[in-house]
């Protein structure tokens, strides 16, 4: 007869078919030869799914879709529909990337990053590679940044404006974008310095490509209309509306008093 026997941590209590060793280790029976075929059966089953459990991982499985090339059927400031040779697919956007966006009707193509979770699969499209980088460098190398924040940080800033305050330590320019406080933006600022290579390089890029003036006014338009209690995508759209009606040189202030009057 053959016995299968494996060791558990002792626990001080006795279970039938165990016996307590002198070194505080029971010896459990798993089961003896002769066991009836639904028991051996069952053990079968353990081990493949334990094989399995392995197996999965130790193997790391990449969905990828990189780009969607097709007409725009939907735009909205959050999302996109594309017909892709008559598949529809629904893709979540930044406000950087509806600014760049043709009419509708129009072909275009659009950069993708695949989140796969256990309920969904989501598709997130970006105008630029820029874009696309810094959306994945913040969701796979800032601890508590997910795919949502990833595109608040987008809509909140252009990426030569988010460089530059990560270059320079502007915790207050980060923490005023929508969905991130103050502490979240220290973690961005400390954890993408960290990085090799990042602060060095953006250091680099941001003193040959700093923020224009345009750029600086709008954004401290969106920022002050959020502060009085406007959403993003408002503000945003405000702001962009009054700057192609104004045109010209102007400065934060006559962008948001006309900004205003658009609201109201």
């Amino acid at each position: 007869m053959v016995w299968r026997v494996r060791l558990l941590p002792a626990t001080g209590k006795e279970t039938a078919g165990q016996r307590k060793s002198g070194s505080g280790i029971k010896i459990g029976v798993e089961g003896v030869a002769g066991d009836s075929p639904a028991v051996l059966e069952r053990g079968k089953q353990k081990r493949r799914r334990r094989k399995l459990k392995l197996w999965s991982k130790e193997r790391k499985v990449v969905f990828v879709i990189t780009f969607l090339e097709g007409i725009l059927v939907e735009a909205l400031p959050t999302q996109v529909v594309i017909n892709v040779q008559g598949v529809g697919y629904q893709v979540l956007i930044p406000l950087s990337s509806y600014d760049r966006l043709p009419p509708v009707g129009a072909s275009f193509r659009l950069l993708t990053h695949l989140v796969v979770r256990e309920d969904a699969h989501l598709l997130y499209g970006f105008a630029t590679k820029e874009e696309r980088d810094l959306f994945r460098l913040l969701i796979h190398h800032v601890s508590g940044v997910g795919p949502k924040m990833g595109l608040s940080v987008l809509s909140g800033m252009s990426v030569v404006m988010f460089q530059a305050a990560v270059v320079r330590n502007d915790i207050a320019s980060l923490s005023k974008i929508s969905g991130v406080g103050k502490k979240t933006a220290e973690r961005i600022v400390v954890e993408l310095k960290d990085k090799v290579g990042v602060a060095a390089e953006w250091e680099a890029a941001s003193a040959k490509n700093a923020p224009s003036e345009e750029d600086t006014v709008s954004h401290d338009a969106v920022l002050a209309l959020m502060a009085l209690g406007y959403k993003q995508v408002e503000a945003h759209k405000a702001v962009k509306a009054a700057a192609a009606h104004l045109q010209g040189r102007l400065t934060s202030e006559e962008l948001i008093r006309n900004a205003l009057k658009l609201l109201a």
